[in-house]
Parts: C-alpha cells; structure tokens; sequence
C-alpha cells in the first residue's frame, strides 16, 4: 500500500513539473507577404495547438501588406475566439501592416510595432471602380502655402467622393467591421474607420500616441518586458499577463501549410492550371499514354482548389480555356492563322482578366501570361506548318498510293490480267485488249483488282485478238 502511495504522489509530482513548464512558453508564428488560404491555415491551426499546449502567449510577427477578405477573417475569428491571448508585432524594422494586417492588429489582444514600422490604408480594394469617375479633389494648401500633390488614392472612398453601391456597402461594411473591433479592445476607432474610408498610415510612434497599439518593442525579449502585468480581455474572462522568463518557440508552417501557400500562388495555380489543360488534351488526342492525362488530372484538379480560394473572374477563366482550345484546334485544324491568332488574343485577354483584384501579390503579371502565351503561339504554329507541309507530299503508303503507279502487263489480255506494280502481281483491268510487255498506270482501285490502261496510248495488241 506504501508503495503504491508513493508511486501515485511520484506521478503528481511529475505533473506538477511538466504542465507548468509547457505553460512557460511563448509561441512565435510568422508571416510574411501577403494574406493568404496558406497563412490564414498557419496561423489558425497555430493559436489551435498553443490553446492545446496551454502555453501563456501567441505572438504573431507580422509583415503584410494586405491580403484576401476571407483568409483575414478567419484568422481574426481565431483570435477572438482563442483562449490564449494573442500578441500581434509588426516587425522587423520597415515592415508594415497593411490593409488586412491593420485589421489583424486591431483584433489582438496586443497590438505591437517595431520602430520604423507602418500600418493603415485599410481601403478594401476587391472591387474594381466605380461606375462613374470621381472629380479630382481640390487642392488645399498647406501651412507653408505649398499646393499638395493631388490625391491618387485606388478607389478613391474618401468622404465626400462619389461611390456606386456597390463600393459603397463594401466601404461601410469594412469601417464597421473594423470600428467594432476597435472598440471591443479599447483601442482608437475614429482613426480605424478614417484607415478604411480614406487609406491613411501611421508610423509605429504615431500609432502608440493615437492610441491604436498598445506597445513599440524593439525585439520579441522587449515585448514580453513591456506587455508583463498588462489585463486583456479573453473569450469570457480577463487575465493579467505574466510574460517574465517565459522560453521563446518559434512555429515553423508545416507541409500543408507550405502547400497551401505555394498552390495559392496566383501565378503557381496559373501555370498548374495551364499543364492540366495541356495534359488532358494530349492524353484525348493520344488515348492510352495515361502519364499526361494523369499529371494533367492532378494539375488541373491542385488549380482549381487554389483558384476557388481566390477572386476569380470567370469570363477571364472562360477567355483563357477557350484561348487555349483555339491555339490547340489550329494545329489539328490548319486555317492559315485565323484560329490561332484568335486564340492567342482570348488566352492574353483572359489571363488578364483572371484574377479579379487589385490587392499586391494577387495579380498575374505580364512577365507570366507573355512568355506563355508566345511559347503556346510558336508551338502551334510549328505544328500547324508541319501539318500543312504533311498535306502537301505525295501520298506513299495505303490505297491511294498506287493511284498514278506504273505497271507492266504478264499476259496477253483482253478485259483482265495480270501485271507487274511495283514488284507485286496484281490482277488488273482494262477496257482495251493489250499486250504482253505493254507498260500500264493504275487509274483506280477496286479491291484486289486494279483499273490501268495503256501509257501514251500504245497498244500492244495481242495475237489472240
């Protein structure tokens, strides 16, 4: 019985040492680029496991300069939603918040900058402009009476400035949105919604003295320094940080993660896409070489995941798979270019089109949709000329081969015979008696019986006629 009492106190014991130890730790997640499917996968499953590992804090680096609305959202329903508290860090020095990193910001917990650090100009910009024009805004001076340049603003939503509805809905949703998380954190929620509806920046000391973040760390260590003792307001409770001496982790992307992020490339999922349609139309017009229609098959498949992910405009989807049919049809189908310009033109336009956004790092650029475009034109148009040259050569082989061919008669005959075509005995037919030696050419074929008649109509006429 002894024995067993100091086993089960030696396990308490035990517990006792390691739950605390794991709780003694920071975990770091880093982002860098644009908001992504692979980052918001990374950083959600991240505040995910750090909720498991009871560990004291989550600090996310962060250096963005905007992002998809979706993949923002749910990082930010993470957060909200994370037992651990959350510390949000623009850093290192001369990164930036932009856009959704604003809104992630505000949603933190903790929302720190690094010196020499931005965040602001968060003016969705999914939609294209609107409708009508706005006017140029006038000009004010400024206190040295120095006319400032013009206002160039994307979409231009600045108060006063005129909007169609749909900009409107999208502008007000995103200042409510971000006004809201402003004021569940305490935060500055007039300079929130003006960073939506007019796309102004802060530098990070303009920040803390706005109110907007709560710290401006130089480093990680001097984070936790400055953030120790601080009240934040969790799901349902409210905790005070204890941040002295907590161990640093840093939290790589796993395998999936990285994935995702490479397939969420516009440009990656647009050359993925390409190689599916390519191989799946080799694999039609070759049935049976199973490689290209099976790579095609995974490609196309990889593609379509990531552009579901993304804004896509699906007249520009539609543009570049036609494009791509017609570029294709005029190797199979020679009309002298006209398939084949006309295809180029869509695939271009089409790929143009394709990505329906303006965020950075969301678009296909033209060092991409050129060199594809003028490497599918030079192929097709190689084979088209091959195939036109292939038109033109005398046939050699099958039936309509021996259509011109010249004989030699083995008998005499007067209907039917047989003679000599290129070194094979065939049983010929022909309407004038000829002789034997006489030197024929095949005018047709039926069958096994060839129709010849005489050349430079010289009869050799038989002794039996």
């Amino acid at each position: 019985m002894t024995a067993t009492l100091k086993l089960i106190v030696g396990v308490f014991l035990t517990l006792l040492y390691i739950l605390p130890a794991k709780a003694q730790e920071v975990h770091v997640l880093s982002v860098q680029g644009a908001i992504s499917p692979g980052s918001a996968d990374y950083l959600v499953r991240g505040i995910n496991k750090a909720a498991e590992a009871q560990v004291r804090l989550v600090v996310i680096e962060l250096d963005t300069p905007g992002g998809l609305d979706t993949s923002m959202r749910d990082i930010i329903k993470a957060i909200l939603a994370s037992p651990v508290p959350v510390a949000t860090y623009v850093s290192p020095k001369g990164a930036r918040a932009a856009s959704a990193g604003t809104y992630i910001l505000y949603a933190s917990h903790i929302a720190a900058m690094a010196p020499a650090t931005n965040l602001g100009a968060a003016t969705p910009v999914e939609f294209g402009p609107s409708s009508g024009t706005p006017p140029e805004k006038p000009a004010t001076p400024d206190k040295k009476g120095e006319k400032p340049a013009p206002d160039t603003t994307p979409n231009d939503v600045s108060k006063g400035a005129p909007q169609d509805a749909k900009t409107k809905k999208v502008v007000h949703d995103a200042a409510a949105y971000i006004r809201s998380l402003a004021e569940l954190r305490g935060r500055n929620a007039d300079w929130a919604e003006q960073a939506v509806r007019e796309a102004v920046s802060l530098s990070a000391e303009a920040a803390l003295q706005a109110k907007v973040v709560d710290v401006v760390a130089t480093d990680i260590a001097d984070l936790l320094k400055q953030i120790h003792g601080r009240k934040v307001k969790l799901l349902n409770s409210e905790v005070t940080l204890d941040t002295a001496n907590l161990s640093v982790t840093r939290v790589e992307p796993d395998w999936r993660s990285e994935l995702l992020a490479v397939i969420g490339n516009p440009g990656i999922a647009y050359i993925l896409m390409l190689l599916g349609i390519y191989g799946l139309l080799y694999e039609f017009s070759n049935p049976g070489t199973l490689f290209p229609g099976v790579v095609g098959g995974i490609c196309l498949l990889l593609a379509l995941f990531a552009l579901q992910l993304m804004p896509i405009n699906y007249v520009g989807l539609a543009l570049v798979i036609l494009g791509v049919a017609l570029m294709v049809s005029e190797a199979f189908l020679p009309s002298f270019g006209a398939l084949g310009l006309g295809g180029i033109v869509a695939f271009v336009i089409g790929s143009v089109m394709l990505i329906d956004t303006d965020l950075p790092g969301y678009g296909i650029s033209w060092a991409l949709i050129v060199p594809i475009a003028v490497t599918t034109a030079v192929f097709t148009f190689i084979v088209a000329s091959m195939a036109l040259r292939a038109l033109k050569r005398p046939v050699v082989t099958g039936a309509e081969e021996l259509l011109g061919a010249e004989g030699e008669v083995l008998d005499d005959m007067k209907n039917e015979g047989w003679a000599r075509v290129h070194s094979e005995l065939w049983r010929v037919r022909s309407s004038l008696p000829l002789a034997h030696g006489t030197k024929v050419l095949v005018t047709a074929r039926h069958d096994l019986i060839l129709e010849v008649e005489a050349m430079n109509n010289s009869v050799k006429e038989s002794d039996h006629v």
